[in-house]
């Protein structure tokens, strides 16, 4: 099958990265921004299958340009259109917690799953929704544990521990210390605000302990881990996450914290982000005969 794949400017790096690991064209998208704020997306020749590489960090700048840009694609006779979006926003809301409140996950899942014949991702923040199909039909979750394990192979102290944030991270935290044959323990957390959280960890010792998670936001979970493992007696080896989010003041906070190095995948672009997904996304979409 002959695909082409569509990316916008300040996506070509790593879109530039996956066409290269599946051997296909990357065509640039033209986006131009009026006075008043509207947008205007122009694609360039394609093929049959298409696929549209856009990372959603700052969603609401983007989806309506990502919307537009499909449509220019099927315009120039994509039938088929996949969406390759490492970074997936509005996952988290799955529930209605107030009457009248939005369940964001539901409404994101229905406007992607109508622009797109297929989606892929890496590590969605689920929360009670056990499968993101389930949301948006036709989408692929990939888990980006096993490319961090490849990318910290040789590089941690033999009685390193990797640390997860709460019991949801526990699969996910196994998963990345398998391959290395470490150990791991998991925190219990309390949130209090979208800074403020209260972690508490079982006991650890004093090993050197990596921080792991699927995403970091403002970093405020890392810092009160870091704070707890040094009360514990534990030294830091620095944190591993699939999604770095951090603004350059919170990447400022981690590193005065002691929480360094830090390391991410490329799913958001940023100093962070060291980790290619490349090899991950291409197993999948081939997998899956998408590309």
């Amino acid at each position: 099958m002959t695909a082409t794949l569509h990316a916008f400017a300040d996506d070509a790096a790593p879109a530039g990265r996956l066409a290269a690991a599946l051997g296909i064209a990357c065509v640039g998208l033209d986006s131009h921004r009026f006075p008043d704020g509207e947008h205007r997306v122009t694609a360039g020749k394609t093929t049959p299958t298409a696929l549209l590489y856009r990372t959603l960090a700052d969603p609401d700048a983007k989806l309506v340009e990502l919307l537009l840009a499909a449509d220019a694609l099927r315009q120039r006779g994509a039938t088929r259109l996949v969406l390759v979006a490492p970074y997936l926003p509005y996952m988290r809301q799955d529930a209605a917690f107030a009457p009248g409140e939005a369940v964001s996950q539901a409404v994101i899942g229905r406007l992607l799953g109508q622009a797109f014949d297929a989606v892929l991702t890496v590590d969605p923040h689920l929360h009670r929704t056990p499968d993101l199909a389930a949301v948006l039909p036709g989408a692929i979750s990939i888990s980006a544990a096993a490319t961090i394990a490849q990318a910290l192979k040789g590089t941690l102290p033999a009685d390193t521990v990797l640390v997860g944030p709460d019991a949801e991270s526990r699969p996910w935290v196994a998963a990345v210390a398998a391959p290395l044959g470490l150990d791991f323990i998991v925190a219990t957390k309390q949130r209090h605000g979208d800074r403020s959280v209260t972690i508490t960890l079982p006991p650890i010792g004093p090993r050197p302990a990596l921080l792991v998670d699927d995403m970091l936001s403002s970093g405020g979970t890392l810092i009160a881990f870091a704070k707890q493992l040094r009360a514990a007696g534990a030294s830091l080896a620095g944190a591993a996450v699939t999604h770095c989010l951090a603004s350059a003041d919170d990447l400022a906070r981690l590193t005065a914290t002691g929480i360094t190095p830090l390391i991410a995948c490329d799913s958001i672009p940023g100093p962070a982000a060291t980790i290619s997904l490349a090899p991950a996304m291409t197993a999948a979409l081939r997998q899956h005969g998408l590309a």
